[in-house]
């Protein structure tokens, strides 16, 4: 153990000291296990999640940790990926400290930092190159010492002997220098000039660290490099480990947002280069962009839907995937897809199960054959559940939402559903099954004997949202007193079954009372008081006792869920609009200029106000607004982007008619 790096540890009150578990007077055994080769790995991380945790605050512990982690970190008695893994805690910490709130920064934090600056601007020389990326990552906080530190890393970037190590000093160049004053200009220059020649991979790490120090601003390299590069010299050259193609292509892409039209063009001409990374790049570079813009959609979808034949079965899926996200868009490529739903037309399945759910966005009839060929047979090809990640994984579609809007061949769907219904072994296969039904509604009927099969096990509650969804059939299908029996008694604690079974109970019969009796209490709750909120409007009239409590709750958010579901009770319960319609368009109004943020909650929000209408005249301007962005107000980045905007534009589209006494949004 090396006793002089741990000079003056135990005269230090730890206990006083607080890390995120409590106190810190387990922190001098972590620092001297660093020093232990059979314990300093564990240490290590151990000092992580103590001392950093999940960031967003330095807490006091972290000042007197920082001298001691970086003398182990340079120590050759200590193993190379432990003192690597060091460095990177210390740069955790200074990034946690130049993002989070000031007042969850501990006073002594700015002084011990600039010590460990100190400390670390001499490792730039480690021997180890991943210690020296470690030290440029962590420098790139220094931004009270930008102007010595940004000196420091362009010199260290001219002899580095290690591609990566020079890939992360350009980095760390463009996130300091926009915390320079006397080297702002010249690091500009020095990164301007990357960008005129020389090494690929530098090139394009100088355009994303321009993109960076100019915070997103424009510069004539962005799209000059990304051309030449990318269109002009060979993928393996791009980025130091040659395995980072397709990332490269998406993160260099995405460079150009600023300049769309640019950004376009690189992406059409990248998805016809004959390197299959580059093309796996560009096709997520091509639906990022249309996640995030409406013009993108007819710029890029004749070029991905040549994908479609594309060699590599990958590319195949997710062009058609790509033209189901864009629904009626693809509508000139609908034959294309049709012929891939069988083994003749694809070999492969999966990229087969993406046809099928792009034709039925479509509202093309020719994904019914193979939907009842997959329900009767084994393999499925679709998910019990649904998934909402961001990113474009191509994981599997969601049963629901590949069929819910299919109810107009229920008839033909039917017979292979009840089968499989009455057959599912798995909970998430019957609740798929069960919110399917619920989705075509009366088109359902046929099914009510395998749902009331379902009322004594452990999907009853979705079983009865469906009876419920079905409606007067499925009432008069099963006496009352069998369904009160399914009921719990109310509890004082939260749960899902006992509310959500008394509110399906209640739509189904129009006995409202064990719904009241499981869900008033929860109006008084600071949260989770949407259901009962949702219930209090569907006695419509008879809700009007509720009326005050309503009226309170009415601004108690200024958006989201609650004004929309307080607002649509109040609307209902009293017929009135004076109140809930300003609440409601200013509910929505801080979303319609874009910026991807934009929840359900907004779409709801506008279908309510459609259902109001000439009430809701005012809304004209702000509705105009949300339909004629370029920018998608909903979330960028994933599969639902268009599918959620168009069903945004739809809503806005029936609110204009109806607010102006045009027919109903149902009409």
């Amino acid at each position: 153990m090396n006793t002089d790096a741990l000079a003056g540890l135990d005269a230090l009150d730890w206990a006083a000291l607080r890390h995120a578990y409590g106190s810190a007077e387990d922190v001098p055994v972590m620092l001297r296990d660093l020093y232990r080769p059979e314990k300093a790995a564990q240490a290590s991380d151990t000092l992580l999640t103590h001392v950093h945790h999940q960031g967003g605050e330095i807490c006091s512990s972290a000042p007197p940790v920082l001298p001691y982690v970086l003398r182990a970190a340079a120590d050759p008695r200590v193993a190379p990926a432990v003192r690597r893994e060091l460095v990177e805690f210390v740069g955790a910490l200074a990034r946690s400290a130049n993002t989070a709130r000031p007042q969850h920064v501990d006073p002594a934090w700015p002084a011990a930092w600039d010590q460990a600056v100190t400390l670390l601007l001499p490792r730039l020389v480690a021997p180890e190159a991943a210690i020296r990326r470690a030290v440029a990552e962590g420098l790139a906080e220094a931004r009270h010492r930008a102007d010595e530190v940004l000196t420091a890393l362009r010199a260290r970037w001219e002899v580095d002997p290690d591609p990566d190590t020079r890939h992360q000093l350009v980095d760390s160049v463009g996130a300091l220098t926009p915390y320079a004053e006397e080297q702002r200009e010249a690091s500009l220059g020095w990164l301007r000039g990357l960008t005129g020649g020389g090494v690929p991979a530098a090139r394009l790490a100088a355009v994303k660290a321009l993109h960076t120090a100019l915070r997103g601003r424009p510069d004539d390299a962005y799209a000059r490099t990304v051309s030449e590069v990318l269109l002009g010299t060979d993928p393996a050259a791009w980025h130091p480990d040659a395995a980072h193609v397709e990332w490269t292509v998406l993160r260099t892409v995405g460079l150009l947002d600023a300049d769309p039209a640019e950004q376009i063009a690189a992406i059409r001409n990248l998805l016809a280069h004959p390197d299959a990374g580059v093309r796996t790049g560009a096709l997520k570079a091509a639906a990022e962009a249309i996640s995030r813009r409406r013009s993108a959609v007819p710029a890029l979808l004749p070029a991905v839907a040549r994908l479609l034949s594309d060699p590599e079965p990958g590319h195949r899926l997710f062009a058609a995937r790509f033209l189901g996200m864009c629904g009626h868009a693809a509508r000139p490529w609908a034959d294309a897809l049709a012929a891939m739903v069988t083994d003749e037309g694809e070999p492969h399945p999966p990229a087969q199960d993406h046809a099928v759910w792009a034709l039925s966005r479509l509202g093309d009839a020719r994904c019914v054959p193979p939907l009842v060929e997959r329900l009767a047979g084994e393999r499925l090809g679709f998910a019990d559940h649904g998934t909402h990640a961001d990113g474009w994984w191509t994981y599997e579609l969601g049963l629901v939402e590949t069929a819910g809007g299919l109810a107009a061949h229920a008839d033909v769907l039917l017979p292979p559903l009840r089968s499989r219904l009455a057959a599912a072994s798995s909970l998430g296969e019957r609740r798929a099954l069960c919110r399917l039904l619920e989705r075509w509604g009366p088109a359902a009927a046929p099914a009510i004997p395998e749902l009331l099969a379902l009322l004594d096990t452990d999907c009853a509650v979705w079983a009865l949202d469906a009876l419920a969804a079905i409606g007067p059939a499925a009432a008069a299908a099963v006496p009352r007193e069998r369904l009160r029996a399914l009921l719990p008694p109310p509890s004082e604690g939260w749960s899902f079954e006992g509310p959500a079974l008394a509110r399906a109970y209640g739509r189904l019969t129009g006995d409202r009372e064990p719904a009241l009796a499981h869900l008033l209490p929860r109006l008084d709750a600071p949260y989770g008081l949407d259901d009962a909120v949702t219930l209090l409007g569907e006695l419509g009239p008879a809700g009007a006792p509720y009326v005050p409590r309503l009226r309170a709750l009415l601004t108690r958010h200024r958006t989201s869920w609650l004004p929309l579901r307080v607002g649509a009770a109040l609307w209902r319960i009293t017929g009135e609009t004076h109140e809930v319609v300003p609440v409601l368009i200013g509910a929505i109004e801080p979303f319609a200029g874009g910026g991807g943020k934009a929840t359900r909650a907004v779409t709801e929000t506008i279908r309510l106000l459609g259902e109001i209408g000439p009430p809701a005249v005012e809304a004209v301007p702000l509705l105009r607004r949300y339909l004629d962005a370029d920018e998608r107000p909903v979330p960028h980045g994933g599969w639902r982007s268009v599918p959620d905007d168009d069903e945004l534009c739809a809503a806005a589209r029936a609110a204009l008619l109806a607010v102006r006494g045009g027919r109903s949004p149902q009409g």
